[in-house]
């Protein structure tokens, strides 16, 4: 249930004595929050607030009797109660070495006799004063987090038990978090007390700690109750902890972070903290060889990208992971990420009198996967979506004859012999093709001749027409580039000003509804940047600002950014709930891309209940601006399900998104984030990118792999020398975590 308005709100806080603040930011939409300052809360030490704009759920607030139940995260903060702390704690500082501090019931005050540090003489230069006033700060922020998760708790109940201590948790790190502390913790570092920086997985234990560790300095006399972490739940007076009470220790919240790593990527039976994800594709059926060296370089977690591929390419990769893993008895898990509603580029197929045929190649020029063609006769229409390098439609007597398994000869234009083999008939149109993949560079054209020779003979046929297309388009700046509809009717209408323009299309047409003159464009993760020209409903004109001097290249697949655009791709796409069949039952772990908001994980966790797949892992994968933002209402939604949960760092399109100035900060507080929540974190996108693609990396590619290693799993990307990358990465992880024990 949503909360209710800010308006209706502040109307009842004036009812109740109280002051309405004003929020500094806009939150998101998903929920509705309130800050209020309570003028009848107990003395405490004054904690301004600052923006709350990234930790939307706090509370700090007296329950009263004719406070409605309400469903929703609210913000409640002290603010002129503090003030009048600081009031009372100043005038009894002036008037002696006597402090006064809550009574049993937190509303009243006793006055405290005057007390000696026991251990002063060890510390001369902190004065009695300076300790009162750390301890009371410390009281008012242990007060502070108690009262956001009591007024929390209705929702913290919603989560599964499996995270009912990290969701509490990351409820106490989100209320610090929107408090000022600087001169705290300055203050608690001059006296060699805790770091508020790195506190995050056991926030409230560690304050509860520093209490303690003043008391003692204080008094040699320590009560009990005084540094109790328990919140009773019919007010704000701490009291001894109950035999259900939540065990916030911090040892119990380090083995909540391991229990979550672990259930998301399984046991680490190698000597290091960190796992290693890599990526792979098509290029592993040629080279099976590829994952046993991945494995053996300590490769724990293989990820598929379903953007890419088909189920059959999917499940023989899988195969072979899983035979390479259990013949090594090296574990490994798989990772499916779904495509998600994402903009992508489609390049366009040109009828000419030629194509082209060019298998992929390593560096040492071995064929790592065939060049492949559509092939179907005259009159019929290929099917939507197909990636293969051409469509040659051929006569139709000759289609009918062919089977799988033949081999079609010819010679192509150059006068060399060529064959293409006949694979099996696509599963989505049995009766308008086939897939044939070739082998060697071939050129064919209309009026080349095949033929299959067979045990009762020859038979013979010729190509009618051909399609290519296209595999990149190169553009440079000052370009036009023509973004059309889906549809290729509106060739004909297009204007006079993008006439002499590269022309593509796009997997969505939603960009055409959303885009506005002027706004700024990226393609391919950002290397080509652009501006938007001219745009209606049927295309997109773009004039390029940003390429490489001599031209960049834009392939077909590539990402389309459009950051300050209100298009909006919500949920899961009908591909998505088609390749989710698949992943439920060969993979351990599903990623959801392009999450913006709780209806997103909402919808995730739906489909998933109807697939009774209450073990698969799910990895929320940040790479807009809108996840970024809700992050911690994102994770609050997926901890209430059973399901493995993981976090990964899509710093590609998050660069885009957000601006290379901000991914610094941005992955540091994702980080920051998912470490209170006990998650474990995967970073991602060019991790040592010189040394797989050229065999070196360059010298910040080291010292950012030494920042991933604060994230629990860190991924590469695929490329010529990705075995060794691995190794290289194995070897950093593993001398990181010996010099730890």
């Amino acid at each position: 249930m949503v909360g209710k308005s800010s308006n209706h709100a502040a109307g009842g806080c004036r009812k109740r004595g109280m002051t309405s603040l004003k929020l500094q930011g806009q939150l998101p939409s998903t929920y509705k929050f309130h800050l209020i300052a309570s003028k009848q809360c107990c003395s405490h030490v004054q904690l301004p607030i600052k923006s709350i704009k990234k930790y939307p759920i706090l509370l700090a607030k007296l329950p009263e009797e004719d406070d409605p139940e309400c469903n929703s995260w609210k913000i409640y903060a002290f603010h002129d109660t503090l003030n009048a702390v600081n009031r009372t704690l100043a005038m009894n500082l002036n008037e002696g070495n006597a402090y006064t501090q809550p009574d049993k019931s937190g509303r009243g005050s006793v006055e405290v006799p005057e007390l000696i540090p026991s251990y002063g003489h060890y510390l001369p230069e902190l004065p009695t004063n300076r300790l009162v006033s750390l301890l009371e700060k410390l009281k008012a922020v242990h007060l502070h987090l108690l009262a956001a998760e009591h007024w929390n708790a209705s929702h913290l109940r919603l989560c599964h038990r499996n995270y009912v201590v990290s969701a509490t948790n990351l409820t106490h790190y989100l209320a610090l978090k929107c408090l000022h502390l600087q001169q705290l913790q300055e203050d608690l570092s001059s006296i060699g007390l805790l770091t508020l920086e790195f506190i995050n997985s056991h926030v409230l234990a560690s304050i509860g700690t520093s209490i303690q560790l003043l008391h003692h300095l204080l008094s040699n006399s320590l009560e009990s109750k005084d540094s109790a972490t328990y919140l009773d739940r019919n007010g704000y007076s701490p009291t001894e902890r109950s035999e259900n009470a939540v065990n916030f220790a911090i040892s119990t919240m380090k083995k909540r972070v391991s229990v979550h790593n672990t259930a998301l990527f399984g046991e680490c039976i190698d000597k290091r903290t960190g796992q290693i994800m890599v990526t792979v594709g098509k290029e592993v059926l040629k080279d099976e060889i590829l994952v046993k060296n991945l494995l053996k370089a300590g490769t724990n977690v293989i990820r598929i990208n379903c953007a890419h591929d088909d189920p059959n390419v999917w499940r023989e990769i899988i195969r072979i992971v899983k035979h390479n893993s259990h013949l090594l008895e090296k574990p490994c898990r798989i990772l499916m990420d779904l495509a998600g509603p994402k903009l992508r580029t489609v390049l366009l197929r040109t009828h000419s009198n030629m194509v082209k045929l060019s298998p992929k190649k390593d560096s040492s020029g071995n064929v790592v996967f065939p060049a492949q063609v559509w092939l179907c006769f005259d009159g019929s229409n290929p099917p939507a979506g197909l990636s293969t390098n051409a469509i040659i439609w051929i006569q139709k007597s000759f289609f009918n004859k062919l089977k799988m398994g033949d081999y079609v000869s010819f010679v192509d234009v150059r006068g060399r012999r060529r064959v293409l083999k006949v694979l099996k008939r696509s599963i989505l149109s049995t009766e308008y093709g086939c897939i044939a993949e070739c082998l060697q560079t071939a050129y064919i054209k209309v009026d080349t001749e095949f033929s299959v020779k067979k045990k009762k003979g020859e038979f013979v046929g010729r190509v009618i027409k051909v399609l290519a297309n296209e595999q990149f388009v190169r553009l440079k700046v000052g370009d036009l580039l023509t973004i059309l509809r889906s549809s290729s009717s509106y060739l004909n209408e297009l204007s006079s000003t993008t006439l002499g323009s590269t022309k593509i299309t796009c997997t969505s047409d939603h960009i055409f509804e959303s885009v506005e003159q002027g706004e700024p464009i990226l393609f391919d993760d950002g290397k080509i940047l652009g501006k938007v020209r001219e745009v209606n409903a049927n295309w997109a004109t773009v004039v390029v600002t940003h390429a490489r001097p001599k031209g960049s290249k834009l392939g077909s697949g590539k990402s389309i950014n459009i950051p300050k655009s209100r298009v909006q791709l919500k949920g899961l796409t009908p591909k998505d709930l088609l390749d989710l069949d698949f992943v439920g039952t060969n993979a351990d772990m599903v990623g959801i891309s392009f999450i913006r908001n709780v209806d997103d994980i909402v919808i995730v966790q739906h489909e998933l209940e109807k697939r009774n797949l209450t073990k698969l892992g799910i990895v929320l994968k940040i790479e807009t601006k809108d996840s970024l933002q809700r992050l911690p209402s994102l994770l609050f939604q997926a901890m209430q399900t059973s399901n493995p949960l993981g976090v990964m760092i899509a710093r590609g399109d998050l660069m885009v998104e957000c601006g290379w100035d901000q991914l610094g900060e941005i992955q540091e507080e994702i980080l920051s984030i998912c470490s209170a929540a006990h998650i474990p974190v995967i970073w991602a996108t060019q991790v040592l990118e010189s040394l797989v693609k050229f065999g070196f990396p360059t010298r910040a590619e080291i010292t950012d792999v030494f920042k991933a290693m604060g994230a629990s799993c860190i991924m590469l990307n695929k490329g010529d020398n990705i075995v060794q990358a691995v190794t290289a990465l194995n070897s950093l992880l593993s001398n990181r975590s010996s010099s730890e024990r």
